[in-house]
């Protein structure tokens, strides 16, 4: 076994790595960007060596800097975690070449399956089912459209060398197909360097169900079962389960032959996901089709040890040094129910957009980190820690398990209820209403489960105003009554020697004004009125949050202040609301409708509008490239295009005004 490793990787994963490796006795190296100087992954390894600058390119992606840090350091080996240089068949064939151990493939069948077009073919030869598409290498527009219409819309185009749902466009209709392939092909040669593309049907309520396989040095191959990962957004998970519902004995030894056949095919070495396209006929039966091989470890493997009680990531460390698998296909079981659930920082509500900020609060649900329970956290990030653009938006994985689905279902829910953010926008409360909602909740699977549920999932209230400024009141009068001294004239209880105190409170709540009133009564009771809602209220210190009934209606809350928004979390959900300083907002202009700013920081790609062009509201203006993907920028507001502040390629930080519009021009 190795003594030394070196983790070519960066957050959760590199902990992930770090943790079996230490548990394993084997020292590791960190490598770190100038953004992760102070990352929770360098303070876990027993040494780190700094690489470069903060983009990706920069640092992580430099394979020579970091075959240099493991010959520096004596490391025998690298682990190349996941994304990055994990399926880079240079980098492996480097590390051959240097005497280090590269814990995956073999680089030739990294190059066999890295790029999407010769591995279906390859897969085509070795029997393995394919859907309707086109991989060949004639990749000029014309023909790709002629293809298109062969193969029926809807059709996707994938970057043949792509991963991750980057480089990846759907199609319905055939007006379409040239800006999604133009889109395509640019973020594909930015992503990877190769801009070619495949076609494939689009398949009707499709599944996507993937096999962990793995194969050893010699020649054993085993499959640990399956995982469901149709929940998407934007083509990337969202929510992982082992075992897939619904999939019968028979079916999972067919696509777990079917998956070993396809690493046997390479010659495969390590941990592989074979991803299959999943079709549910009307007649209830389903037809699997090869999608792709990822030649690396999966985010979503711990739900794989999660039902079989092993670390994957153990039995990557000893069948690269060599050792034979650890079980067979026989000694193999799955025991009880796994979810997985992405927690990112991104705004659902605004097409899944990634944030940025700094986690000025990251609480955790109790759980244990690296190990079989119940609630199982991976992460990189510590409370403080900063996310910024130059990296993917996931800030953690929460992992469940239990006997039954339900079980599991509901421990998910609970464990999403008692994870604390803020500091920046999180896909936390939406992950709920994805895990309550009626077509997940009895395994209605498919990759269009959340636009089909979309109206349960996007622009929801959990709290609602009442509850949400009863909350903010209370702790506003909880911080005042901690603040005070023994001095009764110090007391901001509203007490007076007649009549009944009046207090106002201005909010803002999902963009519109709100008020609310609180009475001092002469009894020592308090009174509020928030719009239509009046009643008693009453409050007190409960744990770590408040004790609140307010007309007729009761709730737990927690309640963090940042700046003048207040943080709201409870077992109904979690919300935010303003509370308006009147006195510091005296004088401010709200006349900036006319402005189009940068959400996040990142590169410029196009501006599709030029000077002089009339908009609409919400027309795609501009195309910003942030969080290694695309995003599209819409109009505020209809007007006339005055000026582009910007050119193509520029950087832009957050919050940068990118071009005007003449709002008067059409409004007058």
């Amino acid at each position: 076994m190795f003594k030394k490793i070196l983790i070519a990787n960066r957050g959760e994963i590199a902990c992930r790595v770090a943790a079996t490796a230490r548990r394993m006795a084997i020292r590791t190296v960190a490598v770190y960007s100038d953004a992760d100087a102070h990352a929770k992954h360098v303070s876990l390894c027993d040494e780190s060596i700094h690489i470069g600058g903060n983009a990706p390119q920069d640092s992580y992606l430099r394979w020579e800097k970091i075959i240099e840090a493991a010959k520096a350091t004596g490391a025998q080996a690298i682990h190349p975690g996941y994304g990055f240089l994990s399926e880079n068949e240079a980098f492996a064939q480097a590390c051959a070449d240097n005497a280090l151990v590269f814990i995956g493939p073999p680089a030739s069948a990294i190059r066999a399956m890295g790029l999407k077009a010769e591995s279906k073919r390859l897969m085509e030869q070795a029997g393995v089912p394919l859907i309707p598409g086109y991989h060949g290498s004639d990749q000029s527009p014309a023909l790709l459209r002629r293809e298109a219409d062969r193969i029926g819309y809807p059709v996707l185009i994938k970057a043949s060398a792509g991963g991750g749902g980057k480089g990846m466009r759907a199609v319905d209709r055939p007006e379409d197909f040239d800006a999604a392939l133009e889109s395509c092909k640019r973020e594909a040669i930015s992503s990877f360097g190769n801009d070619s593309v495949l076609l494939e049907k689009y398949a009707q309520r499709p599944r996507h169900i993937e096999i962990q396989v793995f194969g050893d040095t010699h020649g054993n191959y085993v499959y640990l079962f399956e995982r469901d990962c149709s929940v998407q957004r934007r083509h990337q998970k969202v929510l992982e389960e082992a075992p897939a519902p619904g999939m019968t004995g028979a079916m999972r030894q067919q696509m777990g032959e079917a998956a070993v056949a396809a690493a046997r095919a390479v010659h495969y070495v390590g941990a592989g996901t074979v991803e299959f396209i999943v079709e549910q006929r009307a007649d209830c039966a389903m037809n699997f089709f090869f999608m792709e091989m990822n030649t690396r470890l999966q985010v979503e493997h711990p739900v794989t040890e999660a039902i079989t009680g092993l670390d994957l990531v153990e039995w990557q460390l000893r069948v690269a040094s060599g050792e034979k698998l650890p079980l067979a296909q026989h000694q193999l079981k799955i025991n009880g129910h796994a979810i997985e659930a992405r927690i990112c920082a991104e705004s659902p509500d605004n097409n899944f957009l990634p944030a940025t900020g700094t986690l000025h609060v990251y609480q955790k649900p109790p759980c244990s980190s690296f190990e079989r329970g119940p609630v199982r956290i991976d992460d990189g990030v510590l409370e403080g820690d900063t996310i910024s653009p130059f990296y993917d938006s996931m800030v953690a994985k929460l992992i469940v398990h239990g006997q039954t689905r339900d079980e599991a279902l509901a421990r998910l829910d609970e464990a999403l209820a008692q994870t604390r953010i803020v500091g920046l926008q999180t896909n936390v409360q939406f992950l709920r209403y994805v895990v309550r909602s009626p077509s997940f909740a009895v395994a209605n699977l498919d990759t269009a489960l959340i636009q089909r549920e979309a109206a349960v999932l996007f622009n929801q209230e959990p709290i609602g105003l009442a509850m949400a400024a009863a909350s903010a009141i209370a702790q506003t009068l909880q911080r005042e009554k901690e603040l005070e001294s023994s001095d009764p004239f110090s007391r901001r209880d509203g007490w007076r020697s007649h009549g009944v105190t009046l207090r106002r409170f201005e909010f803002e709540f999902h963009g519109q004004p709100a008020s609310a009133e609180l009475a001092y009564l002469r009894d020592g009771t308090l009174h509020v009125t928030i719009g239509d809602t009046a009643g008693s209220f009453v409050f007190a210190r409960a744990g770590r949050g408040l004790d609140i009934h307010f007309a007729g209606q009761r709730i737990l809350a927690e309640v963090y202040a940042q700046g003048e928004v207040d943080h709201i979390f409870s077992a109904r959900g979690a919300t935010q609301i303003t509370a308006i300083d009147l006195l510091a907002h005296a004088g401010e202009s709200h006349t900036e409708k006319g402005r189009l700013t940068a959400p996040m920081p990142g590169k410029l790609v196009s501006f599709l509008v030029r000077v002089g062009d009339r908009v609409d509201a919400g027309q795609a203006l501009a195309v910003m490239e942030a969080m290694k993907m695309e995003h599209t920028i819409a109009a505020p507001a209809e007007g006339v295009v005055q000026e582009l502040l910007y050119a193509a390629g520029d950087q832009v930080a957050e919050g940068s005004e990118l071009l005007r519009i003449d709002v008067q021009t059409v409004a007058g």
